[in-house]
């Protein structure tokens, strides 16, 4: 096994572990905590005062980083009914426009991220005392993995550009924006 291979299969298990197996323990906690908070609450007439914590905890890290793994999968609602009546051209701009879009705000709030999380370290929850920082800590996780799936999309869509250089029109007669509006609504155009 070469040096590159184990890094690719390290990466995607690491990828995996992020995307896959800490939101299902993270929702397996979520449910558990919850079931036992309803029987406390409602059999023993005894509610606790943690279930509560864990279960928002929980949910954010259920939600944060599993919507990492809705983007991988591309399972994620869209809108598409503008998308969908594209060009093949049209799409590939729309989805470097939209993704270029996507990547650079996620990229500038890396840093007030940061910041936030570091700050919120010296807060504590109320019942576990857990800092703040761990429990937001998944969301500049969920930046730097949307991030980077946005830049490699963007890096084969522009691969893709390049190899559909020779399809696009070769007259300059149209204004700019008029040619962009021919060549994304234009079917015939690939």
């Amino acid at each position: 096994m070469t040096d590159t291979s184990i890094l690719k299969r390290s990466g995607l298990f690491l990828l995996d572990v992020l995307e896959i197996y800490l939101p299902t323990l993270s929702f397996v906690v979520l449910f558990v905590v919850f079931i036992l908070q309803v029987f406390f609450r409602y059999f023993l007439n005894n509610p606790l005062t943690w279930p509560p914590e864990v279960i928002s905890i929980a949910f954010i890290w259920t939600t944060v980083l599993g919507a990492c793994y809705a983007q991988r999968q591309a399972d994620h609602v869209n809108f598409s009914l503008i998308y969908d009546r594209l060009s093949p051209m049209g799409q590939l701009i729309f989805r470097l426009i939209g993704n270029s879009f996507i990547a650079i705000a996620f990229i500038i709030a890396l840093k007030p991220t940061y910041d936030y999380i570091t700050f919120m370290n010296f807060q504590k929850s109320t019942v576990l005392r857990i800092s703040y920082a761990y429990i937001f800590s998944p969301y500049l996780v969920f930046l730097v993995l949307i991030a980077g799936r946005m830049l490699a999309s963007i890096w084969v869509d522009v691969q893709l550009l390049r190899t559909q250089r020779d399809n696009l029109p070769k007259e300059v007669s149209l204004p700019v924006v008029e040619q962009i509006g021919d060549l994304l609504l234009d079917k015939d155009t690939n």
